[in-house]
């Protein structure tokens, strides 16, 4: 919640009913003694607090974060993600705006943990179910504890320094609270994550009730995971202080050595490879959003023409990142060699020819997908000057889920469960941690993995050669780059560029414009936009009505 709605909202409360609004479940709507009272309005608080969990990466009225970098755009214009980068963001038009969401769900959990007793539950010790129930809430404590850790993350990464909020405050407090450093923040999730780790089951498969999707041993460490490699990265490290990288490695490394989970085959992992989203069994799979039932996602980003009449296409993958992709013999792609153009992404044969992973993100022209072949060229069916077309050659494949319909008459929904931390991302960060700190190629008894042999598990995973022994600057740009090819749509694009303070990334995208020249495809790469960067945008700007109410936040610098 915002900190100005919390006391507009604590002083209603308080005139209203006269009571002390710290002995209300804002989530639930019962007082104190009725919020924790019985188990079935315990669990409910607990599994309230998941809410806040991205439910899908379209987070700005179906844009994509990654449609504000160099990975896509968005097609509608009004769409509130180009403000983003037409410098029409400020702290008075705020997008993407997490504070008072994120501190709502902080206060929920400070609350929670105040008022729980067990000696209020002693009345059912008689009941059959007692000693399970008592597990699952006592299990939740500790789950609610890494969630408060990661909401506190999330926000770090948006504003930098912020309130570090470890209580309920009364009225005449909420108004006066302080930040408190990056690092400080960031040290108190390590430390949460850490203690809270080992008390989480590996898998709620083995735990009573068998839940899926709520936070356990692995998630609890990738959390940690991230956020001290966001710690160790130039936009908080200013002063390269490598012992950030160690941290950052050995957190990374605590994950692989659960020796829970793994990389399969690209062909093979049920992750992208699957008929429907209603399962998410891949080995590689750490913690994801469960979500609803819909084909919402699909009718935002299928291609237009022939996929259903509401299709939109909205977030297209742009050319500076399919550029990115290797010919499927590792050799980069380069626009100067006529082969690689004439066999952009097929040969005459019809075969694949670059890095597989480019066929899981993109859509791209000539590709078969829901029994439809792609023609993204001028005139084509599914191009420009059709109303809607891509504007950049391309529609998005990653996350949509082919077994949905748009048929107005027998339209299919599916459930859509989105991974929000997974092994590869477990390698790739310690891939750049290890190599930040010592260089590709380094081990030792507690560290026995080199930076190189984790990136290259990924690459041979996606059947492309591994990486041969480059040095400690050669290999930044080659685990920067695994990084936007493996992880591309699962939001890590927007916050790496920010981290490594390459902003300037984002100015100039391109996309391809084909020509079918009877029967011959013309390629030609084009700049299709031109955006504003300016540093400032690195942290987010604290909503200016937080600074109104409170003489303790100071604004982020150039907003």
């Amino acid at each position: 919640m915002k900190l100005k709605k919390y006391i507009t909202f604590l002083a209603a409360m308080a005139i209203l009913s006269g009571c002390d609004f710290l002995e209300f479940d804002e989530s639930q709507g019962l007082n104190k003694n009725q919020a924790y009272a019985t188990f079935e309005n315990i669990q409910k608080q607990a599994t309230a607090i998941y809410r806040k969990l991205s439910s899908d990466y379209g987070v700005i009225g179906g844009a994509l974060r990654e449609s504000a970098t160099d990975n896509a755009m968005y097609t509608e214009k009004s769409n509130a993600v180009n403000d983003v980068y037409t410098n029409k963001w400020s702290s008075i038009n705020l997008i993407d705006n997490q504070w008072g969401g994120y501190y709502e769900l902080i206060h929920d959990v400070n609350l929670f943990l105040e008022n729980y007793t067990e000696e209020a539950l002693d009345i059912y010790k008689w009941d059959k179910n007692f000693k399970d129930d008592l597990t699952k809430v006592r299990m939740a404590l500790k789950e609610v504890k890494v969630l408060r850790a990661l909401y506190h993350f999330e926000l770090a990464k948006r504003y930098g320094d912020i309130p570090l909020v470890l209580k309920t405050y009364k009225l005449n407090e909420i108004n006066d609270v302080k930040k408190s450093s990056f690092q400080d923040v960031i040290d108190y999730i390590d430390q949460e994550c850490a203690t809270q780790a080992p008390e989480l089951p590996v898998s709620f498969n083995d735990f009573v009730g068998k839940e899926v999707g709520r936070v356990n041993r692995g998630a609890a460490y990738v959390i940690r995971a991230r956020a001290l490699l966001y710690a160790a990265s130039p936009l908080f490290n200013k002063d390269n202080n490598t012992e950030l990288w160690k941290k950052a490695a050995d957190a990374a490394y605590e994950v692989i050595k659960l020796n829970t989970y793994r990389l399969e085959k690209i062909d093979k992992d049920p992750l992208w490879n699957k008929s429907g989203n209603d399962v998410l069994p891949s080995k590689q799979l750490i913690f994801e959003t469960r979500g609803s039932t819909n084909n919402s996602f699909e009718k935002n980003n299928l291609p237009v023409g022939g996929f259903g009449v509401v299709s939109l296409g909205r977030n297209v993958p742009t050319q500076n990142l399919v550029d990115e992709y290797e010919m499927a013999d590792g050799v980069p792609f380069d626009w100067n060699n006529p082969d690689h153009v004439a066999n952009m992404y097929y040969n005459a044969s019809g075969k694949a020819t670059r890095d597989p992973r480019l066929y899981q993100n993109v859509l791209c022209n000539g590709r078969t997908f829901m029994k439809i072949k792609l023609e993204t060229y001028e005139g084509g069916k599914n191009g420009v000057p059709l109303d809607g077309a891509t504007t950049t050659g391309y529609y998005l494949k990653k996350l949509v889920d082919e077994t949905v319909s748009l048929d107005p008459v027998k339209p299919i929904s599916k459930p859509h469960h989105f991974p929000t931390y997974r092994y590869a991302e477990v390698l790739l960060n310690y891939a750049e941690a290890m190599n930040e700190w010592k260089g590709p190629d380094y081990t030792d008894a507690t560290h026995p993995l080199s930076a190189r042999d984790a990136l290259n598990q990924v690459r041979l995973a996606a059947n492309m050669k591994e990486v041969v022994a480059v040095n400690q600057t050669e290999f930044r740009v080659k685990v920067r780059k695994e990084r936007r090819i493996e992880l591309a749509f699962e939001d890590h694009r927007f916050w790496d560029i920010r981290r490594w303070k390459e902003g300037k990334l984002v100015q100039n995208i391109y996309g391809v414009k084909i020509q079918n020249d009877n029967g011959i495809l013309l390629y030609k790469k084009e700049k299709v936009q031109e955006r504003v960067w300016d540093d400032r945008m690195y942290l987010y700007p604290i909503p200016q009505n937080e600074i109104y109410v409170n003489n303790n936040l100071t604004q982020n610098p150039g907003w």
